[in-house]
């Protein structure tokens, strides 16, 4: 079994203040530092098959645990989970990603493109319009289907502007977002071999990423 912690984020659940975590900010930084570890152990395995990702360092790719309290209604000053964004250049990347969420009875790898700007969205929805059956034989691959199930996110209700409206697959062009989720049991987030489990996900994914990333700038 590795050492990921699950067990620090399930202690945060029901220790959610600031108190508690000023008090176990050591045992924080020690858990902070195993899945960063473990982060680069996955680029590197990742960077073999995907080599715009050689040299990409964990930390770039990490999510603060500290939540924005300032325009949300829930004050809950930490995230209860733990969170990687792989892609090339980091989180703030605007390429499409794979993404690691480690959370206590809710993590997932997942992978896509979350909340594009506008101007990316456009050209997805034009790569989708212009190569229809290539992304549908990719949305119906065995290897997409043996980890995922549908194209996730946010969708219009309505075809989206600039866009045919008789265009018959015209519901694949509704996504705001384009991401894809296989969500894992903690035991699986706490096997042995979950690296390598985890790398076999990411690399059914890639074709999906490839699309994507062929019309973002």
């Amino acid at each position: 079994m590795n050492s990921l912690p699950l067990e620090f984020l399930n202690d945060l659940v029901v220790n959610n203040d600031r108190d508690w975590f000023s008090a176990n900010k050591p045992i924080y930084e020690k858990a902070r530092k195993i899945v960063e570890d473990f982060v680069q152990s996955l680029i590197l395995e990742l960077s073999v098959f995907d080599k715009s990702l050689q040299g990409l360092e964990a930390k770039k790719t990490m999510f603060r645990i500290y939540r924005d309290v300032r325009f949300s209604k829930n004050k809950l000053p930490y995230k209860t989970n733990m969170g990687s964004y792989i892609s090339p250049g980091g989180k703030k990347s605007e390429k499409a990603s794979y993404y690691l969420h480690l959370e206590p009875g809710s993590s997932f790898l997942a992978g896509g493109s979350y909340r594009p700007s506008s101007d990316n969205l456009k050209k997805i929805r034009q790569e989708i319009l212009y190569n229809t059956q290539e992304y549908k034989d990719l949305l119906n691959s065995k290897l997409i289907k043996k980890y995922f199930d549908e194209v996730r996110g946010d969708k219009l209700k309505r075809p989206p502007v600039g866009f045919p409206s008789d265009f018959e697959d015209i519901e694949l062009l509704k996504n705001k977002d384009f991401i894809m989720v296989h969500e894992i049991s903690d035991d699986i987030v706490l096997s042995d071999d979950f690296l390598m489990y985890a790398t076999k996900v990411f690399k059914a994914l890639k074709p999906f990423n490839d699309f994507l990333n062929r019309s973002i700038a």
